[in-house]
């Protein structure tokens, strides 16, 4: 018990501290411009392409949960090194949220040459991407810097799997210095965005699996081909997919939830308070995401010499 307190008081002094070297306005003389940079690649992007915005919150997810918001996700392997992003957890995120990334990169480049970070601009970049799908607005510290790592060998079991238990979930987040209600909270992401079918078909049509019996007829009927076709997916949310709202945890009790993570928000009474109370309520559950995406986009973050400012977000100076 003591070991775990002296644990969260060092998480929380750690975050506490990580904040205070951050700041709001970080670029204002040095790149009064970024936000509206980045404000104006992000809403291109998401108009041509609306399945940006749950891309890039993803991509955010997995460079900042394992390891800190360092930007290592974005560094593509050479051949003396397997990067993070061509771990076999990360083969699946979408193309399309390394590409805004590396527009925004490109624009403030020739605005404000080697002067903000990649760890930067995709926290910026979540953030506006989540208001644009009509979610909660929140203040982003920075001053981050790039890390000048990245292996995939760095990553080993420390990215939630959707197939993994709740405990298992629970422990990963707290180890992190998230509460249950904060792991629930960060599950609502998956109001927007899909699935691979391999990340769930395996499980649909089984004995108290959770699934409405009509869902898994038709998720059946939509991942048929899914052995020959890898690619073809589903909607988080079937029921508003592209809208950042609380529909998500009005569906898991109706057994339309996708992943086995979701239906075991539900069946584990550590967590079902929560997805209850967020369905009924969809301010609490904003601002409650908010708080916990601001909480995450702090964790780990590097600052001065710990880290750099790539010219590319891709490769290390």
């Amino acid at each position: 018990m003591a070991s775990t307190l002296k644990s969260l008081f060092f998480l929380f002094l750690f975050f506490f501290t990580a904040q205070s070297r951050l700041t709001t306005n970080f670029y204002s003389k040095t790149c009064p411009r970024f936000l509206d940079i980045v404000r104006d690649t992000i809403t291109n992007k998401q108009i041509t392409t609306p399945t940006t915005a749950a891309a890039v919150i993803r991509l955010f997810f997995h460079d900042c949960f394992p390891n800190g918001c360092d930007a290592s996700v974005l560094i593509s392997s050479t051949p003396f090194n397997t990067a993070e992003r061509d771990s076999s957890i990360n083969l699946s995120l979408p193309g399309d949220g390394f590409d805004v990334i590396v527009r925004a990169k490109t624009a403030l480049e020739l605005a404000c040459p080697n002067t903000v970070s990649c760890s930067d601009i995709i926290s910026v970049a979540t953030r506006d991407l989540l208001v644009t799908v009509g979610g909660p607005y929140y203040d982003v510290y920075l001053g981050r810097r790039d890390s000048r790592t990245s292996k995939s060998s760095l990553l080993n079991d420390l990215l939630p799997l959707p197939s993994s238990p709740i405990s298992k979930l629970i422990h990963q987040f707290e180890s992190k210095g998230f509460s249950v209600q904060e792991m629930v909270a960060l599950s609502g992401a998956h109001s927007i965005g899909f699935s691979h079918c391999k990340e769930f078909a395996g499980r649909v049509g089984l004995n108290n699996t959770g699934y409405n019996p009509r869902f898994a007829v038709a998720l059946k009927k939509a991942c048929a081909n899914y052995p020959k076709d890898p690619t073809i997916s589903v909607f988080n949310d079937i029921m508003t997919p592209n809208k950042f709202d609380n529909m998500y945890y009005q569906n898991i009790p109706k057994g339309l939830g996708l992943l086995e993570s979701d239906h075991g928000l539900y069946s584990d009474p550590r967590t079902r308070p929560f997805v209850d109370l967020y369905a009924k309520d969809q301010d609490r559950f904003f601002k409650d995401f908010a708080r916990a995406m601001q909480k995450l986009s702090l964790f780990g973050v590097k600052t001065g010499r710990r880290g750099e400012i790539r010219r590319r977000c891709d490769a290390i100076n």
